[in-house]
């Protein structure tokens, strides 16, 4: 029998996931809570039909502020196996999905690797989106590579002190920046078709917390002297306080206008060129999908 001991992401559990849950929550078998064209990432993601978005069940952080923490804390869903997965992967190719946006899928990574080979193997041709915290271990991603088309890490926080009080993650920088360099090494610069769409390559997500414009900033600063002056950045100004969120009272609140524009002109000064930003209406509850099965049962 082949061992179920996890050791999948920096939390190094060692638990056998077939009996036991990890720190993420879950068993080894795949949890979904929703399936669906997703309208509102990143423009060259979901174009004009929509990316096709899986959410699975569980994390490997504990954001107090999580948006999905229903199913991120919460463990709403349904599970699925890799042959279930595939098939749901064919229904959202079929409805007219851009790609298939894989969203917080770490703790699945095997199981998930191997509905991508059913998958492709049934004539799956869209790109394949890994749309992670980036807590992740390297060993982990080296077992994608060829499987993924387009990378879209978060890169959250720069502060040991700050990952640990809002998410549980020690060591968060140095983990997520090791695979962010292991997820360019896979993919390596951006390729678009003619209509704007991404077809390979990574874009690092960063969500501006309120009060913490200097990690931004040593954040943005690594991406510059670490990667090329190209690489797509995603500054997220959508901050809401959610959740847990209320308990922390620096962070109650949402980011000021100055923060964000400020955020954006050392972006600039830096010398970083690709990028996307948001206006003020994405602060809002109302994109949070509603976790409702759709497209799993």
């Amino acid at each position: 029998m082949v061992s179920q001991v996890c050791n999948i992401c920096p939390r190094n559990c060692n638990v056998d996931r077939s009996t036991k849950v990890g720190f993420c929550g879950m068993l080894s078998e795949i949890k979904v809570a929703k399936a669906y064209l997703h309208e509102w990432e990143e423009p060259c993601i979901s174009g004009s039909r929509g990316s096709g978005t899986v959410f699975f069940t569980g994390c490997n952080l504990r954001c107090v502020f999580c948006q999905n923490y229903k199913i991120s804390q919460g463990n709403f869903g349904v599970s699925v196996s890799p042959e279930k997965l595939a098939d749901i992967f064919m229904n959202l190719e079929k409805a007219g999905a851009h790609n298939i946006n894989l969203v917080s899928p770490t703790i699945f990574i095997p199981k998930i690797k191997e509905a991508i080979i059913i998958a492709r193997n049934n004539g799956l041709s869209i790109p394949i989106v890994y749309n992670s915290n980036a807590y992740e271990n390297v060993e982990s991603l080296k077992t994608l590579d060829g499987l993924i088309d387009i990378y879209l890490p978060d890169l959250k926080y720069y502060s040991d002190e700050t990952a640990i009080k809002y998410s549980k993650a020690p060591h968060y920088f140095e983990f997520a920046t090791k695979a962010i360099l292991e997820m360019y090494r896979q993919v390596g610069y951006p390729v678009f078709d003619n209509d704007g769409i991404m077809k390979k390559g990574i874009i690092i997500r960063h969500l501006i917390l309120p009060g913490k414009l200097d990690e931004t900033k040593e954040i943005l600063k690594w991406i510059s002297d670490n990667l090329p002056k190209e690489i797509y950045v995603s500054l997220m100004g959508q901050y809401i306080p959610y959740f847990e969120a209320y308990k922390y009272s620096e962070i109650n609140k949402k980011i000021s206008k100055k923060e964000y524009e400020e955020a954006i002109e050392y972006f600039f000064e830096i010398g970083l060129e690709n990028g996307f930003v948001q206006d003020d209406e994405s602060a809002s509850a109302n994109f949070i999908p509603d976790f409702d099965l759709k497209g799993v049962l």
